[in-house]
């Protein structure tokens, strides 16, 4: 393996990955039919419920949220371009009496305590840890209210070096999908549901969306090695993601704070 293949995507410069990203439908994997999916295990929300997206990119899980839900929502992400985006696009679907965008940090967050029934993050916890996330998030929860997450995880308890370097380095806490479940618990939720999100969320909508970016994004950046360098990053994910997909995945995690 050359040094290029060992660059983990926490060298780059975020402004360069969130140009990138910005530009792509979805930040992640995960489909429409995914989220409605996980909705459906969250019982009780109504017109006085207020929902907290974590993470939430340019938001396509929070119009979908929004459309289904008549919760108010506030999506939270570091960006600017993602909220910027988001907020534009709840503007288009006349969701903006119901939607509101802020950027911010997932570990920083200026709510007030037991003020949401629902936290949501997909594919975002891992950028502040899995169990911190719950625990932290935990006191923004009223009781009895819920939090639905998708993170990386261990389908298996043994997979090859090759694999398991790549992921613990990007992800230095991963696990089992059976060691998450007690991590939930542990911080102070029943698990509610548990279920990994299929192949086609990773390959029909994350990498394969990808492929004109990738081109796009180097003719933007000709001659930046940290441009090309990315590329190569987000390329060799797509290529080992098609190789050892039995072993990992996005899982989504629903509990219900105790």
């Amino acid at each position: 393996m050359n040094n290029k293949e060992e660059q983990n995507i926490h060298e780059f410069d975020l402004n360069l990955i969130f140009e990138y990203f910005s530009k792509l439908k979805r930040q992640g994997p995960g489909s429409p039919e995914i989220t409605l999916k996980a909705l459906d295990f969250i019982n009780g929300l109504n017109e006085k419920s207020k929902i907290a997206d974590m993470g939430s990119g340019t938001g396509g899980q929070t119009i979908l949220l929004a459309q289904n839900t008549p919760c108010q929502i506030t999506a939270v992400d570091l960006c600017p371009d993602f909220i910027n985006q988001l907020n534009r696009n709840t503007l288009i679907q006349k969701l903006d009496g119901r939607i509101k965008g802020i950027v911010g940090s997932m570990d920083d967050l200026p709510f007030k305590d037991e003020e949401f029934d629902l936290i949501w993050s997909e594919g975002a916890i891992a950028n502040i840890g899995f169990e911190k996330g719950l625990r932290y998030w935990k006191k923004f929860l009223k009781r009895d209210g819920y939090v639905a997450v998708t993170y990386e995880s261990w389908f298996t308890n043994e997979r090859p070096a090759e694999i398991e370097k790549w992921w613990v380095d990007a992800v230095p806490e991963i696990t089992t999908v059976g060691q998450n479940v007690s991590i939930m618990q542990n911080s102070g939720y029943v698990p509610v549901a548990v279920f990994a999100i299929p192949e086609s969320c990773w390959t029909d909508n994350y990498y394969l969306p990808q492929e004109p970016r990738q081109e796009e994004f180097l003719k933007e950046h000709r001659g930046n090695k940290a441009a090309e360098d990315f590329i190569s990053l987000m390329r060799r994910e797509a290529h080992l993601y098609s190789k050892y997909k039995q072993y990992y995945g996005y899982v989504f995690y629903i509990g219900k704070k105790i």
